[in-house]
């Protein structure tokens, strides 16, 4: 899966990656979590930018599940482009089967873009569930489904 963080905060004077969740995102972010829990069940593993927006939207979204995985902070994902997404994801550890990266546009919605194929427009708070076979490091443009697109809201 791929989730893009909750709508950030632009009136604190603060670096961007100090950006802060802005009301209606602290609102609609545990709609993420409740979407996940309703339409996809155990998460193996979380990987997501550092930024505090996106630390801020999943611990909102993770507050929804019945079981919390786990989560790696990485530092690729920031401002990252498709490309950079998509050596994060060729490194995912095999033996892990259902992955959400959590980062920002617009590198999130062109890596669903690249691995389905098919245009995406991922809002704020919106997520991309995205199918494939074989290994993780064998994912690569065209090499996935996009099976369901959602904007959850509260």
């Amino acid at each position: 899966m791929i989730v893009r963080h909750a709508k950030s905060d632009w009136s604190e004077d603060v670096p961007d990656a100090e950006r802060p969740l802005a009301g209606r995102g602290r609102r609609e972010a545990p709609a993420i979590g409740r979407w996940l829990r309703a339409h996809v069940g155990a998460i193996d593993l979380v990987v997501r930018s550092p930024a505090v927006r996106v630390r801020q939207t999943w611990e909102l979204a993770v507050a929804e599940l019945d079981a919390a995985p786990r989560v790696i902070d990485d530092e690729r994902v920031y401002a990252a482009t498709a490309d950079d997404l998509l050596t994060v994801v060729r490194a995912l550890p095999d033996d892990t089967s259902t992955v959400v990266l959590v980062g920002h546009n617009p590198g999130v919605q062109d890596l669903v873009t690249l691995l389905s194929g098919e245009p995406c427009e991922l809002k704020t708070s919106a997520l991309a569930v995205l199918s494939r076979a074989g290994s993780w490091a064998g994912v690569g443009p065209g090499g996935a489904v996009l099976e369901a697109q959602a904007t959850p809201r509260k």
